[in-house]
């Protein structure tokens, strides 16, 4: 295949790279790495949110056919030998730059999968902090399309040892707690893009004395997850970019790994006692959570609920309950679950439990009397009808039918109505569904006309 002048000078970058690891140049490596990043970061896809909305895409399609081999086809005119990615991933860019982490963040190994983790040692310094998020940002790079895949064994080695590394990035400290905070942001948005079949040695780690766990696995990096989801929305700063990875990789590993599911519901949705306030009102990272339900950026906003409807085990009543109806609403729609029916996203490869009834006593002594739509425990409204007789009623029915019909025609409203499929129509769409279904009903099958 002939090549044009780019894909050449692609590919002398991707061999002074390379030459850089093999021949230790520390200096001349952060170099090359942040030229790389300059030069393709914006020209191919390390543009977080379109990397996440096509990861997502590809995501929800692999749902939808439970394949293991798909393989997107948006892009069939692209061709991708030209990709700096590609070439790197192939000149065995993911142990290159791996080894290049594992100096920066002077790595000593317990076991195959396990980074010793010693509590004594000096923070990472500022620079090799930065060399170290100029190589994540390649790998994320290099590894996303894996997402959705099931790696041979070899390559599941690989990407077993990348994120035993990535787990230490997660637990390491740094000279300044800005560049701590980068380090694990661009750790976990390339744990978003590995496989999650890999992601079980982020887990799978012998308990400390002092680690956090349950049922025996080590949840020391999921706790380190959290702790970091919650500064970042306590900060408000850049909301989206540092949130969106987070949210989505907690949300992938809850269904992954039932330990994992039950670790965060303790921490982030604690058996509810109290409804006297609204969902999003408060400091909890639950009240966060909701919040962001109804944030304008659509990609957030879809994030946050997903990992709180995993969290519930993807049922409408539970997600209800905690969230609101109101707040609910968004996702519920989109997944065509407004009717309260059970979701079908579980019968894609997750498998949850039986449900059981998780009312606290408390709860259980206020459930009658909380809002559905609010979430919250209201004071009982007067009756705007009381005192009238039934013929005033009956006056007052007619003007309001008549005030939604006025609005109806003027288009300031449309009256909506839930279809077979738990989908929000107009009502328009379904009164003529009902009326096709009845004249196909009365219509004689014409068959029996045949003699």
């Amino acid at each position: 295949m002939a090549h044009s002048a780019d894909d050449k000078l692609t590919a002398m970058d991707v061999e002074r790279i390379i030459e850089c690891i093999r021949e230790g140049d520390q200096k001349g490596l952060k170099a090359e790495l942040q030229q790389f990043n300059r030069e393709y970061a914006q020209c191919f896809f390390y543009d977080l949110e379109e990397r996440e909305r096509k990861k997502r895409q590809e995501l929800e399609e692999f749902r939808k056919n439970k394949v293991r081999d798909y393989v997107s086809d948006s892009d069939s005119d692209y061709d991708e030998s030209s990709n700096p990615d590609v070439l790197l991933r192939q000149e065995g860019g993911v142990p290159l730059l791996t080894a290049v982490l594992e100096r920066c963040l002077s790595v000593q190994w317990r076991s195959q999968y396990e980074v010793l983790l010693d509590s004594t040692a000096p923070p990472i310094r500022v620079e090799e902090s930065q060399q170290a998020q100029e190589a994540l940002k390649i790998l994320f790079n290099i590894t996303h399309s894996t997402h959705t895949q099931e790696p041979e064994e070899d390559d599941a080695s690989l990407y077993r040892h990348l994120a035993a590394v990535l787990r230490h990035c997660l637990m390491v400290s740094c000279e300044e707690e800005e560049a701590a905070d980068e380090l694990k942001g661009h750790a976990a948005n390339t744990l978003s893009a590995l496989p999650l079949s890999c992601l079980d040695v982020l887990v799978c780690v012998p308990l400390a004395p002092d680690s956090h766990q349950i049922n025996g696995a080590n949840m020391d990096c999921v706790h380190n997850l959290l702790t970091y989801m919650e500064r970042k929305l306590e900060q408000g700063e850049k909301v989206k970019e540092r949130l969106t990875p987070v949210l989505n990789l907690l949300a992938e590993c809850s269904r992954a790994h039932r330990d994992t599911r039950l670790y965060l519901r303790q921490q982030i949705l604690p058996p509810l006692k109290d409804a006297s306030t609204k969902p999003e009102k408060g400091s909890t990272m639950r009240n966060r959570l909701v919040r962001l339900m109804t944030h304008l950026d659509t990609e957030l906003k879809h994030c946050a609920a997903d990992l709180l409807f995993v969290l519930c085990k993807e049922n409408v009543r539970r997600f209800v309950k905690y969230t609101g109806y109101g707040n609910a609403a968004g996702l519920l729609a989109t997944r065509g679950l407004l009717g309260g029916q059970r979701s079908s996203a579980s019968s894609s490869g997750t498998r949850y439990s039986s449900d059981s009834d998780s009312d606290t006593e408390e709860y259980r002594q206020i459930k009658d009397k909380v809002n559905p739509v609010t979430g919250q425990v209201e004071e009982e409204q007067h009756n705007p009808m009381e005192g009238m007789t039934e013929e005033e009623k009956e006056e007052e029915a007619h003007r309001l039918i008549s005030l939604f019909s006025k609005l109806s025609k003027d288009n300031v409203i449309q009256p909506m109505g839930l279809n077979k499929e738990g989908l929000l129509v107009p009502l328009s769409e379904l009164r003529d569904l009902s009326m096709e279904e009845k004249e196909s009903e009365e219509d004689p099958d014409d068959l029996e006309n045949v003699e």
